[in-house]
């Protein structure tokens, strides 16, 4: 591991980056798109997630090694973003938007909105949604969120899609369904695990299918990074990935065997130090004694990201001292090597927002950096 983070450490040097920034290593990158495209049902395309891979350079290259311009969106900003950068782009919502955002960018104009599907949780959704296009004099595709066992909304059976269909707005395409079911990973045993919880929001998933029209099945989308590669036959033609190609810690699980930590925060370390807590020098002894309390630690430039320490070994947070977000102070193991200068490597609990924290992204690859991708702004 040490030999890993020396090299990208001597990279971010010869780059002139001194600076708390987010490195991408585009080798591990690639590597994890060869096993998506490796390890997915030949039936299925992959439907790209914007807000896990928040930078048009990242999607543009993950887009084209995988032959997909399916783009599953958030955020109306980084939707305008990705229909101005990508003109054959097909973007499905994956959360319902209120009518009144809609409305402020379709009256707005200031891209092809009809490339985007919008997502429809509600009867009362589709009668706003249907008023809107009848006050706009436009149409617009719709797809219908179903619930298969995560509850987090959206149609909760067959019977109230049938019904939602049937008072389709005549202004209203709908281009087929979503289904999540991030829940399934997380089945005990005791319930079936998570084999069983996956195979039963499939069958889920199929019989609302049943309920569409063949004209209104062009995306049967289910899945998401933790469980898009484990979907084999079933009612889908698309699965959604996003974070899974960059693997922040979160996404630790059996369904991504494999794959590698392909982003880092990288900062530099600012001070070592002898660490004391204010107050009494004895307490200080008392719970180093006790092992509450590092003997040696260090700050570094910025802190308190959704992060977890990878380099220098042992490197972690300590409570007493608690985060900062200008000086953080990490105890270090007795041994530790590290001096003011060197850089620290922490490996980001999720990759949406945390990609957009720093502007830009670094990226690393054949043992230096090579290019900066700006990634997309937060609001």
């Amino acid at each position: 591991m040490s030999a890993y983070f020396s090299t990208l450490s001597d990279a971010l040097k010869t780059a002139g980056i001194f600076q708390p920034c987010l490195l991408l290593d585009r080798d591990r990158l690639d590597s994890n798109i060869a096993l998506v495209k490796d390890r997915l049902d030949p039936g299925l395309a992959v439907r790209l997630v914007d807000k896990s891979l928040a930078c048009l350079p990242l999607l543009a290259h993950i887009g084209k090694a995988l032959g997909t311009n399916h783009v599953m969106t958030f955020h109306p900003p980084i939707s305008e973003a990705v229909l101005k950068a990508f003109p054959d782009a097909d973007l499905l919502y994956g959360k319902p938007m209120p009518v009144d955002a809609a409305r402020a960018v379709l009256s707005r104009g200031a891209v092809d909105w009809s490339r985007v599907c919008w997502l429809i949780d509600s009867e009362e959704r589709l009668a706003e949604y249907g008023a809107l296009a009848g006050e706009l004099g436009i149409g617009l595709h719709i797809a219908f969120e179903i619930d298969v066992g995560l509850h987090r909304g959206g149609f909760a059976n067959p019977e109230a899609l049938s019904k939602a269909l049937s008072a389709l707005p005549a202004r209203l395409h709908c281009e087929g369904v979503m289904a999540y079911e991030a829940h399934a990973p997380l089945i005990p045993g005791l319930f079936g695990g998570p084999a069983k919880a996956l195979a039963k929001a499939s069958a889920q998933a199929s019989a609302f299918v049943a309920c569409l029209g063949a004209d209104q099945r062009r995306i049967l989308n289910i899945g998401g990074s933790k469980t898009a590669l484990l979907h084999h036959g079933g009612m889908a033609n698309e699965v959604s990935m996003g974070s899974a190609f960059v693997l922040p810690s979160d996404f630790d699980t059996p369904g991504l065997d494999g794959f590698q930590p392909a982003a880092f925060i990288a900062t530099p370390i600012l001070k070592m130090v002898e660490p004391m807590l204010p107050g009494p020098p004895a307490v200080t002894r008392l719970l180093q004694a006790l092992g509450r309390f590092p003997r040696k630690g260090c700050y570094l430039y910025g802190g308190k990201w959704m992060a977890e320490p990878v380099f220098p070994e042992g490197m972690k947070a300590n409570g007493l001292l608690g985060l900062s977000s200008n000086q953080q102070f990490m105890g270090l193991p007795a041994d530790a090597t590290a001096k003011p200068g060197d850089y620290a490597f922490l490996r980001p609990t999720q990759s949406e927002a945390v990609l957009q924290q720093f502007g830009s992204i670094a990226v690393f690859s054949g043992g230096g950096i090579v290019d900066r991708w700006p990634a997309l702004p937060m609001a």
